[in-house]
């Protein structure tokens, strides 16, 4: 189907087309200087130490959980409202994640009072991720982690230079771990960013980015090496340079991709102020966000009603989507979770159409459309 109004649009134009063509005719497509100076840059932008490209924010989170240490028995508390890389990531280690549940239908984090209710001794670990790109209540994990002796994993994959409280999210924990996902704030199609400030930490994971070998094909390339060793196992989990030239065009957009996205948030408010029977998750919120996604909450009906909704805005051309369906309810991650307000949520959220080009008018139409259809649909 055809949609008017996408739920996404790509914020592309020669610029990135260029990069990559100029990257191409160097003849070095795969991990090498490109890499490395969009980790300066980024590490430079987000104020932390050490940044390692990879892959994808899976690779990332993967990577994390094992420079924690993670191991089978261990356990990690994450949110079920995300998407399933979150979980899967510490299943990789054979740690077991444990789903706290979310704030509210206002607040749709990680909350930091189940969490400490889901502590077990078995406990290693907290990996809040920053839905939306709207900040988690850092300090209170940060003070969560202290006292439990736990290491601390930022999710950011919906979030890239937010501040809060004096800091960059995905730089409050022991790692953070960044999207460049096709549909993200800025986008190279697939790639992600694993930071630290810890250099032992940031010095073996460019090992297990890459086989645990001790020099690069591009070092070897320039002369730097002729040989390698392989001192521990490890992953493909490189990006190279074609991509790393598409982030470095899409981070030099960033400052006014944010501030753009800022206006359309606000822009959304003011049009579905007039709405009823919704929630606006982070409605008026102080903090600053990426505003990765524009999240609403029906005020109930349930699953069938939201789907009945949605498609009443897919026949207007107004394509949405669900972040997320809840990961405790997969086949795989089955079982007895409580979890009362992930799952009211994940039963009655709405993802609205965000991206840079969108318009103010095409905005004023979802919010229309979506008042007509909240009057209209009956189930």
């Amino acid at each position: 189907m055809a949609f008017d109004i996408p739920l996404f649009d790509l914020n592309f134009d020669e610029r990135e087309a260029e990069a990559v063509a100029e990257t191409v005719r160097s003849k070095w497509i795969s991990m090498g200087q490109k890499t490395v100076e969009l980790e300066q840059r980024f590490a430079q932008r987000l104020g932390v130490k050490h940044v390692i490209a990879v892959t994808n924010c899976t690779a990332a989170l993967h990577m994390a959980c094992v420079l924690a240490d993670l191991k089978p028995g261990d356990e990690v508390i994450v949110p079920s409202l995300t998407f399933v890389a979150t979980a899967n990531a510490v299943r990789y280690t054979g740690a077991t994640p444990v789903f706290a549940d979310i704030i509210s239908s206002r607040n749709l984090n990680l909350d930091p009072d189940d969490v400490v209710r889901k502590i077990t001794p078995r406990t290693r670990a907290i990996l809040p991720m920053h839905f939306g790109g709207f900040p988690c209540q850092m300090e209170r994990f940060v003070e969560i982690a202290d006292e439990n002796r736990l290491v601390l994993i930022e999710d950011a994959a919906h979030t890239i230079d937010v501040d809060y409280h004096g800091r960059k999210l995905g730089t409050w924990g022991r790692f953070g771990c960044f999207s460049f996902f096709s549909n993200k704030v800025i986008t190279c199609a697939e790639g992600g960013l694993l930071t630290t400030d810890d250099d032992a930490l940031a010095k073996r994971a460019k090992l297990i980015r890459s086989h645990g070998m001790t020099t690069l094909s591009y070092q070897r390339a320039q002369g730097h090496a002729t040989r390698y060793d392989v001192v521990e196992s490890g992953w493909n989990y490189r990006i190279d340079d074609i991509r790393a030239s598409l982030a470095l065009v899409q981070e030099s957009k960033l400052d006014d991709v944010l501030s753009n996205r800022r206006q359309k948030r606000k822009l959304y408010e003011k049009a579905l102020a007039d709405v009823s029977g919704i929630i606006i998750p982070f409605a008026g919120t102080s903090e600053g966000s990426a505003n990765y996604i524009m999240p609403i909450v029906l005020d109930g009906g349930g699953e069938v009603r939201r789907d009945a909704v949605r498609d009443f805005l897919a026949e207007k051309g107004i394509q949405t989507s669900v972040h997320y369906p809840a990961i405790h309810r997969f086949s795989i991650y089955s079982g007895n979770h409580d979890l009362p307000t992930t799952d009211y949520v994940t039963d009655h959220l709405i993802t609205l159409p965000m991206y840079d080009s969108l318009t103010e008018e095409q905005i004023v139409r979802v919010a229309d459309t979506l008042k007509q259809a909240i009057n209209s649909v009956t189930v």
